[in-house]
């Protein structure tokens, strides 16, 4: 426990609160609380870290955010910032899934018996195949030459299953999950109602520009020639998904329509910069108002090529730098570039 943090569970936020026009200040917090409103007041300023969805709705609740969809709820103007909710980002992948021939995956697990002992494992000594994620492999490779950093990201799973609900496939199987680093793609949050209990309208439009449907093909084609290779000769049977018979630009465009989910990576809903579509500074305090800043991973101008947790953290300990008043590091440090990249894929 920590003297200085207080954490309020069933609560859920339902507004900021401002005082003043000219530099409306952020002064406290209206949240819903045991089914009565209550007022938490702010001394110093306030930190909105709610993630890329809930972020730009509080934001917009609260009166920052487009003039025209504030008005059009009847919620007052505080700041006309109408980027707040846009330029939405998330990787989307799929995966590429193959039969065993070999009884050496996973799918054991998955029997009732099996399921008990890796229970009884884990709670008893903290080890075994409950202390894992089974992800214990992946990669980024570049999908083609003329790309100077990697924009496709693999995980490895030894065992073929489904993420839609349906049953596990039946048999041992393994499959890889790729997917676009960089999407062009770009969504938006947007307040349906005046009331925190109304769920935004959220739209991510993936798979909507060219060059994502590029990458998908890319990476179905580049994840078929790694499976391809004679180390997984033993292994590999036939494939399941897509199927040997997905091959053409269109019948992978189809089947990513259909297949392709998220990697819940939500972000840069509430991006960092100085244009008029900017929602924070690089300390993450809110353009158009005092004392109330954003720090999640809703700030990132643009998706990183990568998971999400690390950079978050990182970003929320340079803010927390910021706001102690220590000097931030330099930020020069180079990145590695393959030599010939312009003109070999690998």
């Amino acid at each position: 426990k920590r003297g200085n943090v207080t954490l309020h569970t069933g609560t859920s936020a339902s507004r900021i609160l401002f005082e003043g026009k000219d530099q409306p200040r952020a002064v406290g917090v209206e949240v819903e609380q045991g089914g009565q409103k209550v007022v938490y007041r702010a001394r110093r300023e306030i930190i909105l870290s709610a993630g890329a969805i809930q972020s730009p709705q509080l934001l917009q609740l609260s009166g920052v955010g487009h003039p025209d969809l504030l008005k059009s709820l009847g919620i007052p103007v505080v700041a006309e910032r109408p980027g707040v909710g846009e330029n939405l980002q998330d990787h989307l992948e799929t995966y590429v899934q193959y039969a065993c021939k070999e009884p050496i995956t996973l799918y054991s697990a998955t029997k009732p018996l099996a399921m008990g002992a890796i229970g009884a494992q884990w709670l008893l000594t903290r080890t075994g195949l409950g202390a894992t994620n089974h992800f214990e492999s992946g990669g980024f490779i570049r999908s083609e030459a003329g790309v100077k950093h990697p924009d496709l990201q693999y995980h490895f799973l030894p065992m073929a299953v489904r993420y839609d609900g349906s049953a596990t496939v039946e048999g041992h199987g393994f499959q890889a999950h790729v997917g676009p680093m960089r999407s062009t793609s770009r969504g938006h949050v947007r307040i349906r109602s005046a009331s925190h209990r109304d769920a935004p309208e959220i739209r991510f439009n993936y798979m909507s520009t060219e060059q994502d449907r590029k990458e998908f093909r890319a990476a179905i084609r580049l994840t078929r020639e790694v499976f391809e290779q004679r180390a997984f000769n033993r292994f590999r049977a036939e494939e399941l998904s897509p199927t040997a018979q997905v091959q053409s630009d269109a019948e992978i465009d189809e089947h990513i329509r259909h297949q392709a989910e998220t990697a819940y990576h939500p972000s840069c809903s509430c991006r960092m910069g100085h244009d008029d579509m900017a929602v924070v500074d690089g300390a993450g305090r809110v353009h158009g108002v005092q004392a109330l800043r954003v720090v999640d991973a809703s700030i990132m101008p643009l998706i990183v090529s990568g998971n999400l947790n690390v950079p978050t953290i990182m970003m929320a300990e340079k803010i927390a730098d910021a706001i102690k008043g220590q000097a931030l590091p330099p930020s020069d440090a180079p990145a590695w570039v393959h030599p010939h990249w312009q003109t070999l894929q690998r």
